[in-house]
């Protein structure tokens, strides 16, 4: 087998750098606010999510980034048993969801990757800055709050989730147009952006770290003009 070109090579270091730098900002944050422990969390669940935009920009292609994908889950996996990195995993409620997110890129790779990267980006970048997002502005500000399947939600939170899902759909739609790739029409993206923070809802155990990507992309591929 041929070895990869020097251009991935070059991808393969960017993401790893890229990674490492925003685990060791996640730490740093843990240090300086240990009592904020969500934070460090929703820093490493927003910063995972342009390593897509990256591997599509260096052409990294799916025997690379698939194995890596599934590497970092297993890491994700093992973090979560043995809590090696605290800065990651530790949020004082049972959760999957850093192991769910891992595996949603590897599943979003397998299905699309590098055919359709938009579709791959579309779901990733939703849920990274989306969730993210939406975990860090709605315990910080005041709104109305319920509680659903064990899980607090808010309005603030929920708006925060809605508006990023809006905006980055959005933004791939402006991607798909610039690079000549099919894109969903605005009504289907928009709808689908309310489709990703009504599914974002339903998060016990951290499962829409798995649905909220994976549906995201599956429509994006299917809704696609």
């Amino acid at each position: 087998m041929a070895p990869p070109p020097p251009a991935e090579l070059l991808g393969v270091g960017v993401v790893a750098a890229w990674l490492a730098m925003v685990v060791a900002m996640a730490l740093l944050v843990r240090h300086r606010w240990p009592q904020q422990r969500e934070w460090s969390r929703k820093l490493v669940h927003i910063g995972t999510g342009p390593v897509i935009l990256v591997a599509w920009g260096f052409g990294i292609g799916k025997a690379v980034a698939l194995p890596v994908a599934l590497v970092v889950t297993l890491a994700a996996a093992l973090n979560h048993r043995f809590r090696l990195l605290p800065a990651v995993e530790d949020v004082g409620r049972h959760s999957y969801g850093t192991i769910a997110y891992g595996a949603s890129i590897a599943v979003l790779l397998a299905l699309f990757w590098p055919q359709q990267p938009l579709a791959v980006a579309a779901g990733v970048l939703v849920m990274a800055f989306g969730d993210g997002l939406a975990g860090l502005i709605g315990p910080a500000l005041p709104s109305p709050r319920w509680r659903l399947l064990g899980q607090c939600k808010s309005l603030a939170g929920t708006a925060a989730m809605a508006i990023a899902a809006a905006v980055v759909l959005g933004g791939a739609a402006l991607l798909a147009a610039g690079s000549g790739q099919a894109a969903p029409p605005p009504l289907a993206w928009l709808s689908l952006a309310l489709l990703a923070t009504a599914l974002e809802q339903l998060s016990c155990y951290g499962i829409d770290n798995l649905t909220v990507p994976v549906i995201t992309g599956v429509l994006w591929s299917q809704w696609s003009a």
